[in-house]
This record gives C-alpha cells, structure tokens and sequence, in this order.
C-alpha cells in the first residue's frame, strides 16, 4: 500500500470509527456506569471484534456472509432484538438511581463484543475497505501489515474517547435529572439502531 493510498485509509477509517453508532453508545453508557477504568474492558471487546472482522474480511468471510440472504437475515433479526432488548431496559432503568457496582469484566467484555459484531456499520465498513483499498495486484497479507494497525489504533484511540466522554458525563451529573435524561436518550438510541439494523438489506457490491 503507498503512503497515498494509507492516508485515504486513514482519513476513511477516521470517519468510520468516529461517526456515533451502537459501540459509541455502549461506550458512553459503560463510562457513565462503570468509570472510566472498569469500562476500558468494552473497548477491548471492540477492538476484539475489529481484529476478527479485519482477518474475516481478508480471506473473504465477511463477502460470503452477506452473500447469503438466510445467513444474514438470522444474523440481523437476532441482532436486531438484541440491541432492542438492551434499550427498552436502559429505559426502564433510567429513573432509578445509579449504583456503582462490580461488574464481571467478562460480561463488559462480551457485550461489547455483541454489539460491534451486530452492527451492521460493521459488515458494510469492513466491505467498504477491502473492496475500495485493497490492491488486488498486491499480495493481501503484505497489505493486512498496514491496514490492521493502522485500523486497531485509530479504533482504539476513538472509543477510549467515547467511553471517557461517559465517565466525565457520570461523574459531572451523577444522580441528577440531566443523568437521568441523557440515559434515556442513550437507550432510546439502542432501539432505534435496533430498528434500523431489522429494517437493514443485505449490503451488495461497492460500498
């Protein structure tokens, strides 16, 4: 890959892992709860997923599975409930009042996972950077050198952002009305991704 081609990578993958969506939400939401050190966990569940997803990607996984309109119609009704699920509760929880306690790493860590493998931001970007970045010409793991630590950096440095925005948010308006309000909001954002991710079609061709 040329230092060109690597900077409009760069810039697109900026834009990709910067543009709120369910992982930014998540992150948000785990630093309001759970401060910043504790929530770092879903961060690494995210950069988890990007890892898997990069090498899927590489040997043409993510193109088969969105090939398959069974595959992917399971995959996003399955992702669709699950994003639901978890906004009808961060509304139903939002007017009690917050409660710093332990959390499983383990559970933080898998249900970041979830949501980043669901989202369907996920298969059309991943799609998105192989079919319009990778030189066929090039072998495509002297390529994946590049594109991997380039994408897990600029991945990592965006939601550690999001989830300090949330701890500074928690710590700021702890018990109060704007608290309340604003996990309202986040939870109405999980369904409404919810929606939007059932109501999706199956990516196809360039992105």
């Amino acid at each position: 890959m040329s230092f060109d081609a690597w900077i409009i990578f760069a810039l697109f993958w900026v834009v990709f892992v910067t543009t709120p969506g369910p992982n930014a939400v998540n992150c948000i939401s785990n630093g309001m709860n759970l401060g910043f050190r504790r929530a770092m966990v879903g961060v690494l569940g995210i950069v988890t997923q990007a890892s898997l997803f990069l090498v899927l990607s590489a040997v043409g996984v993510t193109a088969l599975l969105t090939a398959s309109p069974t595959a992917f119609f399971v995959a996003k009704l399955f992702g669709a409930g699950f994003l639901i699920y978890l906004g009808v509760r961060g509304l139903l929880m939002a007017g009690k009042p917050v409660v710093i306690k332990p959390m499983p790493a383990a559970s933080v860590y898998w249900r970041a996972f979830a949501i980043a493998t669901i989202n369907p931001k996920s298969v059309a970007g991943y799609l998105a950077a192989f079919s319009q970045f990778v030189q066929p010409e090039v072998p495509i793991w002297n390529q994946m050198l590049v594109i991997v630590p380039t994408a897990l950096v600029l991945t990592t440095f965006s939601y550690t952002g999001y989830t300090a925005l949330g701890a500074g948010l928690g710590r700021a308006a702890l018990g109060a009305v704007f608290n309340v309000w604003f996990r309202r909001v986040m939870a109405i954002f999980f369904i409404f991704y919810g929606v939007l991710l059932g109501a999706s079609t199956t990516p196809a061709g360039r992105v």
